[in-house]
């Protein structure tokens, strides 16, 4: 395979680690995606579903994965640049981060703005997460999102 690595020289959330958790601390997914590698869309999809395997009901690991892959696919497509993905199962919530190392912030595009069938990736990650957002993150950003397990 080879298109998704686990980076374990980058920081990790406390009690966090690279892929799957078998310790203490969060079932964690950590993945370092090579840049304009679509393969690793699906990938990254799979190694979730793995993670999200017992977690909420039915249908909530679909919406991870959907949005997941929205961001991923924004982050390879748009940037020319590698990024990492972060997944954290907590008490009753996931957490999924795509880093990016390209300052420019995305911005969601409304429907009224052509017939493009390109560019809602946002809109997506808007409508279905209980919370979103962006953040700078040193060179570049972070674009997250949360779901609730119920």
């Amino acid at each position: 395979m080879g298109t998704i690595d686990t980076e374990a020289s980058i920081p990790k959330r406390p009690g966090g680690t690279s892929g799957h958790s078998a310790g203490t601390g969060p079932p964690q997914l950590l993945r370092r995606l090579d840049r304009r590698d679509l393969r690793a869309v699906s990938e990254v999809r799979g190694a979730l579903r793995e993670l999200l395997r017992h977690w909420g009901p039915p249908g909530r690991a679909d919406t991870a994965e959907l949005l997941t892959s929205e961001l991923v696919t924004n982050a390879l497509v748009h940037t020319d640049r590698d990024a990492v993905v972060t997944a954290a199962v907590g008490p009753g919530r996931l957490r999924v981060e795509v880093r990016d190392f390209m300052a420019r912030r995305p911005r969601v595009r409304s429907a009224e703005e052509g017939e493009d069938t390109h560019g809602r990736g946002l809109v997506l990650v808007q409508s279905l997460a209980d919370a979103w957002g962006v953040r700078a993150q040193g060179v570049g950003k972070v674009v997250w999102f949360e779901l609730d397990a119920g």
